[in-house]
């Protein structure tokens, strides 16, 4: 048990409290939600937009200069832009 609250500690001072990113990516999902082309999107397109939000919840509730939340925004646009171009990972 001891492991998990270390590494709930560190994530909390990397990502901010998660009460709070819950709330910023929860509001930002809703957006994406709301969007008339939503329900157009393909499952990919929707699980990498979900993804993206979710490491800008990061970025604003945490560590800014936390190169791994800008790097997998760039991988998960990759992701689908691979798809797109017939090259399926």
């Amino acid at each position: 048990m001891s492991e998990i609250i270390s590494t709930l500690e560190q994530r909390g001072q990397q990502y901010g409290r998660f009460y709070d990113q819950a709330r910023y990516v929860q509001g930002l999902k809703g957006v994406l939600h709301s969007a008339p082309n939503w329900g157009n999107l393909e499952p990919d397109q929707k699980e990498a937009l979900e993804m993206v939000v979710h490491k800008i919840s990061r970025i604003l509730n945490g560590n800014p200069n936390n190169i791994d939340s800008w790097h997998d925004i760039v991988g998960y646009a990759s992701l689908v832009e691979k798809r797109l171009n017939g090259e399926v990972l």
